[in-house]
């Protein structure tokens, strides 16, 4: 289990598989959060997700610099990274170079000595969005998660809490 991608729909369920795997390797885990609190349903959301986990995770606060995160992980750990898509909202919510951001990030995710497991959302099978900069979140999530889904040797899409596995074997 190098790099596993987990992706699917808001309320899936993936964060809790995604979890599930990490929990099952039976190594010590480190939780990298890319989450920003603005407002109080952030908070709350970001406090369940830290809640339902339990105590056993080193977290790591990681709204963008994935790969410093990364860097200090011990090979003898398991990394979950949740969630790519909170890191390209924050990415572009900054005007970064979302390209050169992502290749940075798939660069150290290669690099990583620990496995990893990258929760994402599947933003294709929604709406096309009625303006522009959510075309363009959209478009960029989709290509991101295309180049994380190439990458990894296991890919598992959650829907209804149910995993089907796309790439690899559980």
């Amino acid at each position: 289990m190098s790099l596993t991608l987990v992706t699917g729909g808001a309320k899936s369920g993936k964060s809790r598989f995604a979890e599930g795997l990490v929990v099952q390797s039976g190594r010590p885990r480190v939780y990298i959060a890319t989450a920003q609190i603005w407002d109080e349903e952030m908070r709350v959301k970001v406090d369940t997700h830290r809640e339902g986990r339990g105590p056993n995770w080193q977290t790591v606060e990681a709204p963008r610099d994935v790969g410093a995160a990364l860097a200090t992980v011990s090979p003898d750990a398991v990394v979950l990274l949740d969630c790519a898509t909170m890191w390209l909202t924050n990415v572009m919510l900054a005007d970064g170079d979302i390209e050169a951001e992502a290749a940075g990030m798939l660069a150290a995710l290669a690099a990583c000595p620990a496995p990893v497991v990258v929760v994402t959302n599947e933003l294709g099978w929604s709406i096309v969005p009625d303006n522009a900069l959510a075309r363009r979140f959209q478009n960029a999530q989709g290509r991101l998660n295309q180049q994380l889904a190439a990458q990894a040797g296991l890919v598992v899409a959650v829907i209804s809490g149910l995993p089907v596995v796309l790439k690899g074997a559980l």
